[in-house]
């Protein structure tokens, strides 16, 4: 399938799948969708309920690395310890890498660091800086069978829309399994069958407000 760089409208780049008319990120802002989503509605989230030192984030669909760049960002900042998974069964292209803006428009002095996501080899436990280590894991979501493991999953899949079999019920009961008691998943989605499914499984499902350009998202905690 062809897939192209485009801008999205804070500036920042996604890569568009142009079969399926599909995105990596918002086009309404990548950046911007992952600030909201994945770092303001996730992982501060989870700081502000139980204010850890040290955490385990499981990412389903690394993708471009930008959800992984900026908590690497936060780690340091918070002065975390993160151990970051991020399950991706097709890799970014290196070309495609080489043309995401990402730290230019974030923090220019950190391309190191969201290169170094990149570079590092999959399949290994790497330490990024002093605050974050990455594991890259080339696998399909069906294969993730980790078990008790992750304060928090980033569930980052392609939409319903064009994958509905990554948003199933036996998919959120991998993900269910993987978390601690008192996890917290969040993802970009809102779907009635997306909540519905969660809630099968065990979770217990919010609706919050969406990033720009989407009304709603779901966070789910795992009972404790």
């Amino acid at each position: 399938m062809k897939r192209t760089v485009i801008t999205t409208s804070d500036g920042s780049k996604t890569i568009q799948i142009e079969d399926w008319d599909e995105q990596y990120h918002s086009i309404h802002g990548a950046i911007q969708e992952s600030q909201h989503v994945f770092i303001k509605t996730g992982l501060h989230h989870f700081l502000k309920l139980y204010h850890p030192k040290n955490l385990s984030i499981l990412e389903v669909g690394f993708g471009t690395g930008l959800n992984a760049f900026l908590t690497a960002l936060e780690a340091q900042t918070h002065d975390l310890k993160i151990q970051y998974d991020g399950v991706e069964a097709y890799p970014v292209l290196e070309d495609e890498l080489s043309q995401l803006n990402y730290a230019t428009l974030i923090d220019a002095d950190q391309h190191p660091v969201f290169e170094a996501l990149h570079q590092t080899p999959w399949a290994k436990l790497q330490p990024i800086s002093a605050h974050f280590l990455l594991k890259k894991r080339q696998q399909f979501f069906v294969e993730i069978e980790d078990e008790n493991t992750f304060d928090l999953i980033y569930f980052d899949a392609f939409g319903a829309r064009v994958q509905p079999e990554l948003w199933t019920e036996a998919i959120f009961k991998r993900m269910f399994k993987a978390l601690k008691n008192k996890g917290v998943l969040v993802t970009y989605a809102a779907k009635g069958s997306v909540r519905r499914a969660m809630q099968a499984v065990g979770f217990v499902v919010e609706r919050l407000e969406g990033p720009p350009g989407k009304r709603e998202m779901l966070r789910a905690s795992k009972p404790a």
